[in-house]
């Protein structure tokens, strides 16, 4: 039994197919219920291992994901829950997705929490969203143990990520692009009037860059007036209701909208109508919603310059190759956290033939060859992005070398050396002979004081 993982995304899916399987936050809890119940139906017990209570939904601007517990055969029913939701047949779904077990499942997640399978490369925003999805997979009871540790771990990875390399450095985030295009599009952004449909954290974020360039007006529009007026007293912006926008949407130069609506709020002919009340000045669109909060046809009028998640990607991918280094070094700290995950999934699992007991657990022979090469590839690449890191720092070769090596040693002896210092003393004797055994190049000779000096305990 492991955990796996199903998704669709930016990188699987276009737009017009990922908006029909996003689940807003407060759509959460019903649809993890409705999932929960049709994978009780579609696994057996035995094989899903109690799956039914463990199940997680992570939906975002750019990805609709499942993560479960079970066995190989566990994420097909899934894949059916997902197709009937969205609306289409179960192999046209399953050519635009992703299914992954055990490691690549685990790593996956890691990955996404760090930013690193994001369209914006280290956007911050969806750990955010992800702690959001599992505090309601968590109240909903849906959060079993072996997932709360997947996640957890993640969270402490992406922060591990974001603290310890440059990865969020030179990123440019949907909100900046927008700000670019705008800029691009009329000479002096001073004299444009803004409006910005929904009072999320997305529209937060565009308003501060906006807000930089000093527009004439800023104007945000949402069904929630507390929440609006909020939001246009920190930016200084004014606030009108939701119903208004229709009769008011000529006013402005630019549109920026991203809310959790499952249908368009801007038709066609409501731009229309605007664009005439303009004389056709030009206006641009910004859509960051998934579902899209703006009527795709009204890419086709001439006077509008509408912008989607996906038409911005090329706009946000700048100065990627600055961000190789920084990339390396998080990769090495999601494989040390994906060691992390899976050791601790062996010592859950039950024991096979030729076993042996490990504290409360009993792991095979295999399965502690397996952690064993594991847990030293997580120290060995935990080293190298600590080295990697100095060295982009320009620190002498030489000193990262030396740290490097004694970073390694000290990890591979600091478990026989806690052991040979046990207090009780039949412990250290027996201790003392299996780590002469593992350990010292002449296994026949018997083991001894330590050399003078040796601040070993021996």
């Amino acid at each position: 039994m492991t955990v796996w993982a199903l998704g669709i995304n930016h990188a699987s899916a276009p737009l017009e197919l990922r908006e029909r399987f996003a689940v807003g936050l407060d759509q959460l809890g019903p649809a993890l219920g409705s999932l929960r119940e049709r994978l009780r139906i579609g696994v057996p017990r035995a094989s899903a291992g109690g799956f039914g209570a463990e199940a997680a939904i992570v939906s975002t601007c750019n990805r609709t994901e499942i993560y479960g517990v079970g066995d190989s055969q566990a994420a097909q029913p899934a894949l059916d829950w997902l197709a009937a939701q969205g609306g289409i047949a179960v192999p046209q779904l399953a050519s635009h997705t992703y299914q992954l077990h055990s490691a690549h499942a685990a790593r996956h997640a890691f990955r996404v929490a760090s930013g690193l399978d994001s369209m914006v490369l280290g956007e911050p925003q969806i750990l955010g969203q992800m702690k959001s999805a599992v505090r309601v997979a968590e109240e909903s009871g849906a959060l079993g143990q072996t997932l709360n540790q997947l996640f957890q771990r993640s969270f402490a990875v992406a922060k591990a990520v974001r603290t310890q390399t440059d990865i969020g450095a030179h990123s440019v985030s949907m909100a900046a692009a927008a700000v670019r295009l705008a800029a691009q599009l009329f000479e002096d952004l001073r004299q444009c009037r803004v409006l910005f449909v929904g009072a999320g954290e997305m529209i937060e974020l565009a308003a501060t860059h906006f807000a930089g360039r000093h527009p004439q007006q800023m104007v945000i529009a949402n069904r929630s007036a507390e929440r609006a007026d909020a939001l246009a007293q920190r930016m200084q912006a004014q606030w009108m209701p939701l119903a208004d926008l229709p009769s008011r949407l000529h006013e402005f130069d630019v549109v920026v909208s991203c809310t959790a609506s499952t249908l368009p709020l801007i038709g066609l002919g409501a731009v229309e109508r605007a664009l005439k009340a303009r004389r056709h000045r030009p206006m641009l669109m910004v859509d960051l919603a998934v579902p899209r909060d703006i009527e795709p046809e009204v890419r086709g009028l001439a006077d509008v310059y509408l912008y989607t998640v996906d038409d911005l990607a090329t706009l946000v991918q700048t100065a990627r190759d600055q961000r190789q280094a920084a990339v390396a070094q998080a990769e090495a700290i999601i494989d040390e956290g994906v060691s992390g995950f899976l050791n601790w999934v062996a010592l859950r699992s039950p024991a096979q033939d030729g076993s042996v007991a490990v504290g409360d657990a009993a792991l095979s022979t295999v399965g502690v060859i397996q952690q064993l090469q594991a847990q030293a590839e997580g120290w060995r690449q935990a080293e190298l992005a600590r080295a990697r890191k100095r060295l982009a720092r320009g620190d002498d070769v030489d000193a990262v070398l030396q740290a490097l090596a004694r970073g390694l040693t000290q990890k591979a002896l600091h478990p026989a050396l806690q052991a040979l210092n046990s207090p009780d003393a039949a412990q250290r004797d027996s201790h003392t002979q299996a780590v002469a055994k593992l350990f010292l190049r002449d296994a026949s000779m018997p083991p001894g004081p330590g050399p003078a000096g040796d601040d070993s305990g021996l």
